[in-house]
């Protein structure tokens, strides 16, 4: 029988840190030549658009990582669907698979939020050549699934 798998704090802290470089890596590079661009004096406009193209990428990546993996306030907290529905449609924008998110806007126990962007992340690994990922809250009012 396999034993279980266990990983300390601090494994864990230095694979989330691995995981938010890896996400916003791409990005921050593309800046870097959207100004080395700028720099040798041709392009300005394809310079600025890949420069901003590329600033909010990172933007999305580190806002969705923000709430996903950050400590988001102290324990019991809730979180607002709406604001989790806007950091995961800015972050999908920039991957290959289309989301869809249906709810109302509630607040619900951050843990909850934080579970549900980091299944969208597992899917969106799961379907590397793209495809479709929906979100569906209901019941969010007396009982969320």
């Amino acid at each position: 029988m396999p034993l279980p798998v266990t990983l300390s704090a601090l494994d864990l802290g230095a694979l989330l840190c691995s995981r938010i470089c890896h996400d916003i890596i791409s990005p921050v590079g593309a800046i870097n030549n959207g100004l080395e661009l700028l720099e040798e004096g041709g392009a300005d406009e394809d310079a600025m658009a890949l420069i901003k193209s590329s600033a909010r990428n990172a933007s999305a990546r580190l806002q969705f990582a923000r709430i996903a993996f950050g400590a988001a306030g102290s324990a019991g907290v809730q979180i607002d669907t709406g604001d989790a529905q806007h950091v995961a449609t800015e972050y999908f924008k920039n991957e290959k698979p289309e989301l869809t998110w249906e709810g109302a806007r509630v607040l619900l126990p951050k843990n909850k939020v934080k579970l549900l962007l980091n299944l969208l992340l597992i899917s969106n690994a799961a379907i590397p050549r793209g495809g479709s990922l929906a979100v569906r809250l209901e019941n969010s009012d007396t009982n969320p699934r």
